[in-house]
């Protein structure tokens, strides 16, 4: 089974001076269940190279289990800093594709013609997608049968709430719960960073950087069905 990891290339955090890049946990958590599972994986961001890792996802106060794990990993390590170019990457050559979150994405990704195609190459092929956090954000332009692909399907992201309480609602491009929700969306959520993972046919979103297990999980269950049917 082969898994695409797609990641930002962003580094700035709007017009703060502050840095951004991709939420670590959302990257860490999901590698090693892939990885845990046999999946051949592949990670890719618009540059290539090593993306940019949020400093705040780095504090003591958000450090996790997969992040201690990716310290001590050099494998894990390495593949990350070797990111492929996205431009380069082909929906056939994959099961399936997984965009990490973090505020990165929302400016790099979002408005992005080569990964809005390879959304659709991937929906339009039958594979499954899944996205964290801030990533159902870049499903903002991608389209399926010419309408929104979210339109009357049930999504998560990381939500207008928790955009709210990290004090970024007026720093990010659009918030992803608004946005999805205009698109058409069945927009569902818990309680602020509690973890929650929707599967909604071939579509699987995980609301934020706790769900990112769940979401690679699910995605894992998804895979699995369509390999025995």
């Amino acid at each position: 089974m082969k898994i695409l990891m797609v990641l930002t290339s962003h580094d700035q955090l709007g017009s703060t001076g502050r840095k951004t890049g991709f939420w670590l946990e959302e990257f860490a958590a999901p590698y090693f269940v892939f990885r845990d599972a046999g999946v051949e994986l592949t990670l890719a961001s618009p540059k290539g190279g090593q993306p940019p890792i949020d400093p705040k996802s780095d504090l003591a106060e958000n450090q996790t289990p997969a992040m201690a794990r990716f310290k001590e990993d050099g494998r894990a390590q390495a593949a990350l800093a070797g990111t492929r170019k996205l431009g380069d990457m082909k929906a056939e050559e994959f099961d399936s594709v997984f965009y990490v979150g973090g505020h990165g994405p929302m400016w790099d990704l979002v408005e992005n013609p080569t990964s809005i195609a390879l959304i659709e190459a991937f929906y339009n092929a039958g594979k499954p997608i899944a996205l964290v956090c801030h990533a159902p954000g870049t499903l903002r332009r991608v389209t399926y049968q010419g309408q929104p692909l979210v339109k009357g399907k049930r999504v998560t992201g990381f939500t207008d709430g928790e955009e709210e309480e990290v004090q970024l609602s007026r720093v990010v491009p659009f918030l992803v719960e608004e946005e999805l929700m205009r698109l058409g969306a069945i927009f569902e959520k818990v309680r602020n960073w509690q973890p929650l993972a929707v599967v909604d046919g071939r579509l699987i979103t995980g609301q934020n950087p706790a769900s990112s297990t769940g979401a690679a999980q699910e995605l894992l269950k998804v895979l699995g069905a369509r390999a025995a049917a």
